[in-house]
């Protein structure tokens, strides 16, 4: 969903996912009539470890995705801007916790995946390696950001995992007032001084390539689309989302008055299909590999999180028994 992902071997694993002919076809078949994967049911190693990598990656995207963010809350203009962030980025953690517990049903500890995060050997967006320089990257962020995520996971909240679509049917909910909240925002600057237009044109062109990169790699490229899709864990490619985000986003945008940072982008009236300048994808495998711009201070913060957090969790798993009754 958001690019890169943990290092498998699709020769191997694809032995390994057709080990038992009849009980992959009869996999596949209920996957084609639409039915929901369990997690009790049989399934391909390939699927099961595709969908921990896809799963756990969107997990790590919510909590990381919350400290740019979360930067912002003290200095949010005014008191209701103050309450409404809060209340968003306590939903992007939450958002979190619901995607570790389904990836938790493919026999995946959320302490191996939250390890595995602090460590770099999971992956997380590429866009939330960038440094909220002003109160407008913020509202970039709460507005198109969250709209790329709506795209995505709409179309993955259709596919063929239980647990992973039940998660994506509530997050998108709140989701949907995620955007509204930074539709305003970003309408009350584009509309407002000319310092807050130039701030709000600033913020667009610092984020608009990162939020090309947002939506993976193309799909002649991408490693994991076909497997993904053939599967139905993902509904919608790489290429697509994009394609259905510019037609939704770009309009929105240049009502606002805001010019987008491409000289190329243009829809193609023949083929339906948005044509833009492409973006570096060398900086996208930078980033995603953890040498962007903020990848190790962000990992900085959670890791001097999880260290403060450690006593809380320790008290709560101690048995009873190592507890002393007060006396009465």
């Amino acid at each position: 969903m958001y690019g890169g992902g943990n290092t498998f071997d699709p020769i191997t694993d694809t032995k390994q996912a057709t080990e038992d002919p009849q009980k992959l076809q009869e996999f596949e078949a209920r996957i084609e009539r639409g039915e929901k994967i369990e997690p009790s049911d049989w399934m391909p190693d390939l699927y099961r470890k595709q969908l921990i990598r896809m799963i756990e990656q969107h997990a790590h995207s919510e909590i990381i995705g919350a400290l740019p963010e979360g930067t912002w809350i003290t200095r949010a203009p005014g008191f209701k801007r103050k309450l409404a962030l809060m209340a968003k980025v306590q939903d992007e953690v939450g958002h979190a916790q619901l995607l570790y517990a389904a990836a938790e049903t493919l026999g995946k500890s959320r302490e191996q995946m939250i390890d595995d995060l602090l460590e770099g050997k999971s992956k997380y967006s590429n866009i939330f390696n960038y440094p909220a320089f002003t109160w407008a990257d913020a509202c970039f962020i709460s507005w198109l950001v969250d709209a790329g995520a709506i795209v995505n996971q709409l179309a993955n909240s259709k596919g063929s995992y239980g647990p992973y679509c039940r998660a994506l049917e509530r997050i998108c909910v709140e989701e949907s007032f995620h955007l509204k909240y930074g539709h305003h925002c970003v309408i009350h600057l584009a509309t407002g001084t000319d310092i807050q237009r130039k701030m709000m044109q600033e913020a667009l062109n610092r984020w608009w390539e990162p939020m090309m990169h947002f939506f993976g790699p193309p799909d002649k490229v991408s490693v994991h689309t076909e497997v993904l899709m053939k599967w139905k864990v993902k509904m919608s490619s790489n290429d697509q989302c994009r394609n259905q985000f510019l037609d939704m986003y770009v309009p929105k945008i240049l009502e606002l008055g805001l010019t987008i940072p491409d000289p190329l982008l243009r829809k193609n009236p023949e083929t339906e299909q948005w044509e833009y300048t492409e973006p570096d994808w060398e900086v996208f495998k930078k980033v995603i590999n953890g040498d962007g711009p903020c990848n190790e201070e962000r990992l900085a913060v959670r890791r001097v999180a999880e260290a403060r957090g450690k006593w809380v969790r320790q008290a709560l798993l101690k048995p009873k028994t190592e507890y002393v009754t007060p006396l009465a």
